[in-house]
């Protein structure tokens, strides 16, 4: 930069407007590295989503059959299904249920049923974790419960043929024999790999994923959950919010 002194003013005139220009380029420098700041977040910003996006479609284009329904694998990798609503109820028994399976429902009204895939050649440990997911997502968390007894059986044991004079609902079925009861806790785990999100319970998750949660029954709205788990794993809170059972609070965050 070229400095003209002006011969008109005095020397000390002309250093103030040294300093003053000197002040004025700082100020413009500063704008400047700021602005480039700003850009710089918003290019990071763009280029993060665009990843998203990307994942969220090999996400889309990669989904498994059984993901239509509620799922997980268990500590020993045995799938457990269980129904969202009364028609995906009826779809996994009628469809999906198989004679060495093990079939699961809470002890309430409000329970989805669960198939534990070769459930008979499962160990106490998968038959618990599916026990307790199945809790989990049945109406026990909305009432706020602490835990539930459910209760597992054979497929021979479930029918569609309800007693003389009574109408089953879609979705209901009737349970013939002695029923196996398991006591369990609520509560359900989220591990998030590669903006998928993977659920479970806490025994089949903490030793197999790095990041994930641990929620239980509690105050905070199924929304401001998923949003506070969407900043912290950059996984979009619509997503987050198929996998929670109501309203809940996090007891544990990894």
């Amino acid at each position: 930069m070229e400095i003209k002194i002006d011969t008109r003013k005095s020397i000390y005139e002309n250093i103030n407007e040294i300093y003053e220009k000197i002040k004025e380029l700082k100020n413009k420098k500063q704008k400047i590295e700021s602005l480039i700041k700003e850009l710089e977040e918003k290019l990071n910003n763009i280029e993060e989503k665009i990843i998203i996006e990307k994942k969220k479609e090999e996400i889309k284009r990669n989904k498994k059959w059984y993901e239509k329904f509620r799922w997980m694998f268990t500590t020993n990798n045995f799938l457990l299904i269980a129904g969202k609503d009364s028609i995906t109820n009826e779809i996994i028994i009628n469809k999906y249920l198989e004679k060495n399976d093990l079939v699961f429902h809470a002890d309430i009204v409000g329970s989805p049923f669960g198939i534990l895939k070769n459930g008979r050649n499962a160990s106490e440990i998968d038959i618990y974790e599916a026990a307790k997911f199945v809790g989990s997502y049945s109406r026990a968390w909305k009432n706020k419960l602490s835990s539930i007894d459910v209760y597992y059986v054979y497929p021979d044991q479930v029918s569609k043929k309800a007693p003389s004079g009574m109408y089953l609902k879609k979705g209901s079925f009737m349970i013939y024999g002695e029923k196996n009861y398991i006591k369990v806790n609520l509560e359900i785990a989220l591990a998030f790999e590669d903006y998928n999100i993977i659920p479970g319970v806490p025994e089949s998750i903490k030793d197999k994923y790095k990041r994930y949660v641990i929620l239980i029954p509690g105050n905070k709205k199924p929304i401001d959950i998923a949003k506070q788990l969407e900043n912290i794993f950059k996984v979009d809170y619509n997503i987050i919010l198929g996998y929670l059972p109501g309203d809940s609070d996090i007891l544990y965050l990894r």
